[in-house]
């Protein structure tokens, strides 16, 4: 097969020797070697693994908002603490950069008329591709189903820009695909492959017909900024659930600290999320023998014994860790666990409010616990404004006893409310853009979590929502406006553009390669009549 113009021979062998793991020799050359249907079919595969581990790639940065969740998880189960985040990363990183270096490969060879003759090895390393992450999204699909309801939210802060990017990449491909039509001599395929070619561009260019985003508005209708609600204070910045971590979250402008609340075992309401203290304190090296044991289990005197701090140093549960001052540092190794007496008293002197869960709630002592909490609330002094109440268990105690108490749902309203809801507490993922609009004109507020993310945090301030419950304080603080709004005739702008750009550069890369084509035809044609001739006379 003779060479493209341009393309030279040691380029298309180097090409062909990455790619097959064989350099040709000029007799290999000689008899002609070609692309097989086999040999296609890999290619297909090929290709088909790249789109798999792509799509992967945008669920692995989806999921970065969650993933400190995750880690939470690996360590209840497996008391092991690693930022498993990187570990997805950089796996995520090495299969789509394999995958796409052989595409790249590919079709450089397929532009210098070379055969696609994959190695074994190849093959092997690419099955085991597509097992690895076909594994990835079985696992994510039966631990970490939410996260499909994320993906669908992530679209509506990508969707403009995924669509200019399918746009780009399918209008690069017409270059290797035209030069595979001028070269085969398979009619059929020829067909099918420019049928399905332009189905698929088709259906591309009208793809903004069904893309729809919040951020598609004009700047008058931007609502105001979503408040910040710190999840557990500041955790990025301090141990979580400690007074350090309340006070780096006031220092965050954040307006109400959300945490944990747990009732020792002799009445005093504390601060923990875990039902063990494993994993936010020193409880194996002070109480080895009780390390398993519920954190309610514990009286006020031993908890006060443990170190709440150090293990934010040690495990660095967030990169953020590192950047810590030295002052800050020593800060941190002297948190303990707080009191929620405590944890009120810095919430009155910080004027912001607190939002608390009051756990377990399975707990046979339940009603004692919500007493014991109750009474703590009362006693402190703070106004009652300022406390919103969680917990779904004895509610109508609650009201009854403090009145002024904000009650806050974790459900969305019914359609035959007895009282109606004034504020609600749910995750991101369970409202939609039109859901959070309709809440908003009904006055009910709405707070979403766990929100970490830039994109996230901008898609969900372009719905309106009222605020969001964050680990990244430091980082929404920052932010005065959407990462991107667009005015609903500015985008339009950009879709003509776009679609009319890439259907001009379709068109000149078939009318450029058929031009190549048509340029080494005539004298393979002359070479093919003269052998004819030779091998007719060698006959005779």
């Amino acid at each position: 097969m003779a060479d493209p113009p341009g393309c030279c021979h040691p380029c298309a062998t180097c090409l062909l020797c990455l790619y097959s793991c064989h350099w040709i020799t000029a007799k290999e050359k000689r008899k002609g070697l070609r692309t097989t249907k086999c040999d296609c079919s890999w290619f297909l595969f090929l290709f088909c693994v790249f789109l798999f581990t792509l799509v992967w790639l945008y669920f692995a940065i989806i999921i970065l908002n969650d993933f400190h969740n995750f880690n939470e998880f690996i360590f209840k189960q497996r008391k092991l603490w690693l930022d498993w985040s990187l570990v997805l990363v950089i796996a995520t990183a090495v299969l789509i950069t394999y995958s796409a270096a052989l595409l790249v490969l590919a079709l450089c060879l397929q532009l210098c008329g070379q055969p696609l003759k994959l190695h074994w090895l190849h093959k092997t390393l690419l099955i085991l591709t597509a097992l690895v992450v076909a594994a990835a999204f079985t696992g994510l699909g039966i631990k970490w189903a939410e996260e499909w309801r994320s993906a669908r939210v992530s679209l509506q802060a990508t969707g403009p820009f995924l669509h200019i990017g399918i746009v780009g990449g399918m209008t690069i491909l017409a270059w290797p695909l035209a030069s595979f039509i001028y070269h085969t001599r398979n009619t059929g395929l020829m067909v099918f492959l420019l049928l399905v070619y332009c189905m698929a561009m088709t259906a591309l260019y009208l793809a903004p017909l069904g893309i729809t985003s919040p951020c598609i508005m004009e700047e008058n209708q931007l609502p105001p900024k979503p408040a910040l609600v710190g999840h557990r204070g500041a955790p990025m910045l301090a141990p979580e659930n400690t007074l350090m971590s309340l006070r780096k979250a006031a220092d965050c402008d954040v307006q109400v600290f959300e945490t944990d609340v747990m009732v020792s075992a002799d009445g005093v309401p504390f601060l923990m999320h875990d039902e063990e203290l494993t994993r936010t304190t020193n409880v194996q090296a002070v109480f080895p023998e009780r390390t398993n044991l519920n954190s309610t289990a514990f009286n006020w005197t031993d908890l006060q014994k443990l170190d709440a701090g150090s293990w934010f140093l040690e495990r660095r549960p967030f990169p953020t860790v590192q950047s810590l001052s030295a002052g800050d540092r020593n800060q941190v190794t002297g948190q303990r666990i707080p009191s929620l007496q405590q944890v009120l008293e810095a919430a009155k002197q910080s004027n912001i409010s607190i939002m608390f869960d009051l756990r377990p709630e399975n707990h046979s002592d339940y009603q004692s616990f919500v007493n014991a909490t109750l009474k703590v609330i009362l006693q402190s002094g703070i106004p009652l404004q300022q406390v919103l109440w969680l917990p779904d268990g004895f509610r109508e105690q609650v009201k009854q006893q403090a009145p002024g108490v904000q009650q806050v749902y974790g459900r969305k309203r019914l359609q035959n409310e007895k009282e109606p809801l004034l504020r609600v507490n749910l995750p991101y993922q369970d409202m939609s853009s039109e859901e959070i609009r309709q809440y908003r004109q009904d006055n009910i507020s709405v707070n979403l979590y766990v929100v970490n993310q830039p994109w996230l945090f901008s898609v969900l301030w372009c719905s309106g929502v009222s605020s969001v419950t964050t680990n990244a304080c430091q980082v929404l603080k920052e932010m005065k406006h959407p990462i991107w709004l667009l005015p609903s005739s500015t985008y339009l702008m950009i879709w003509i553009v776009v679609d009319c750009a890439s259907f001009l550069a379709i068109l000149w890369a078939f009318f450029l390669l058929k031009k190549c084509s048509q340029r080494r035809w005539p004298a393979e044609t002359e070479t093919d009549v003269l052998l004819t001739k030779i091998n007719s006379l060698m006959q005779e």
